[in-house]
């Protein structure tokens, strides 16, 4: 008898605690490169199972997501602090935690007479997204910075879609591309990059690595649900280790990259491993800060909202 009492106590023990699992609806870009850890991270909460569970919805991009966290359709999206910072501005409690910070890069044919900014005089430049791209932005600043050359004027523009702006250079219809980091990986080995975003925050004076993209969710949400949440970035972590250690593990993410070549392959899982964030402290915080204060210059406050710094609260902070 007080063995069938312990079984059935067991039992509910461990009823409970699946049911006590907190379930992480997380949006995320269809094709984008963040489902690539997903199937490891999965694999690993099968071998040790944690205190939460993962609800994937793919989205359609970027603004989609925004969109859907809005809402409340779902609890997390992949997306930057610039735009965290603005939300708050306007009484939002969003907030942000790291996730990689590669960003993008300007790349030219192989065989391109262009070597430096200078040289981007008089040509069509393909760029990502829009008039307020932070790659753009930046890259205005740094030319403004260094060579007292106003890009926006000296350039012709041609914005358009990542892939677009891909098959624009591919056809000769642009000098040079200002594209997505994973974008200007795919382009492959007839290409050459003539600086990337990191060269780009170290051409104005900033050493530290900024995180560029992060996961994003309501402050309120996470301090309900600290204990998965913090596990969740855990074990995004361990997954994305696993990708750039693993080479067994990366080959079986390779369809979701839908690349072939080789070489590109090893391109993308360079660049992709080169974004891990190593550190994220009160350097790097504060380093950030003197981003969104270039931005915020350079956009002419539109891509930032009227506040000159950064709002509190915009990093999310797990104690």
């Amino acid at each position: 008898m007080n063995t069938k009492l312990l079984v059935l106590g067991l039992l509910l023990s461990v009823n409970c605690l699946a049911a006590e699992k907190t379930t992480i609806r997380i949006g995320v870009q269809a094709a984008g490169t963040v489902e690539w850890e997903f199937p490891v991270l999965q694999d690993g909460l099968k071998a040790k199972p944690s205190d939460f569970q993962l609800d994937i919805q793919h989205l359609a991009n970027a603004e989609a997501g925004k969109i859907a966290l809005q809402s409340g359709a779902v609890d997390v999206i992949v997306s930057d602090w610039i735009w965290v910072s603005s939300m708050r501005e306007k009484g939002a409690d969003f907030t942000f935690y790291p996730y990689s910070e590669t960003s993008g890069a300007l790349v030219v044919p192989k065989d391109s007479a262009i070597k430096s900014l200078q040289d981007l005089k008089g040509k069509r430049l393909g760029i990502a997204g829009g008039e307020l791209d932070k790659n753009w932005l930046l890259l205005q600043t740094l030319a403004k910075q260094q060579h007292d050359i106003d890009l926006d004027a000296s350039v012709e523009k041609v914005f358009g879609a990542p892939p677009l702006i891909n098959e624009q250079i591919k056809q000769g219809r642009i000098d040079a591309a200002l594209n997505y980091w994973h974008f200007a990986a795919r382009l492959g080995k007839d290409y050459r990059t003539i600086i990337d975003g990191r060269g780009i925050l170290q051409g104005l004076g900033i050493q530290e690595r900024v995180a560029n993209l992060g996961y994003v969710f309501k402050q309120s949400w996470a301090e309900q649900h600290k204990d998965a949440l913090k596990h969740f970035f855990a074990a995004s972590k361990q997954a994305k280790q696993t990708l750039c250690s693993s080479d067994v593990e990366w080959q079986k993410i390779i369809p979701l990259t839908k690349v072939d070549d080789q070489a590109t392959q090893k391109q993308l899982r360079q660049s992709y491993c080169a974004g891990n964030i190593e550190h994220w402290g009160e350097a790097e915080q504060q380093a950030a800060g003197r981003v969104y204060q270039l931005l915020h210059k350079q956009s002419k406050h539109v891509l930032t909202g009227n506040s000159e710094q950064l709002q509190p609260g915009t990093f999310w902070t797990e104690n």
